[in-house]
């Protein structure tokens, strides 16, 4: 399951490298998977937004299982 999340993450992380941002992956647990934005994503007004509409949609779709992606600042 880790791989398969990991392999969707970096099919992301372009998208997300051309405003200046990034994405990491930092665990799957209880359904949930966590990640962290950097760069210029870390502060961004429409953080939430890239979440729930971008990276979770885009996640669920391939791993309809996942009940949702959980941004974490370190």
């Amino acid at each position: 399951m880790e791989e398969k999340i990991k392999e969707i993450i970096e099919n992301i992380r372009p998208y997300l490298n051309m405003d200046g941002g990034d994405i990491e992956f930092i665990k799957y647990e209880d359904g949930y998977v966590y990640v962290k934005l950097s760069g210029a994503c870390q502060h961004c007004l429409y953080q939430d937004s890239t979440i729930s509409d971008g990276i979770e949609e885009m996640i669920k779709n391939e791993i309809p299982e996942i009940k949702g992606v959980i941004n974490i600042e370190l």
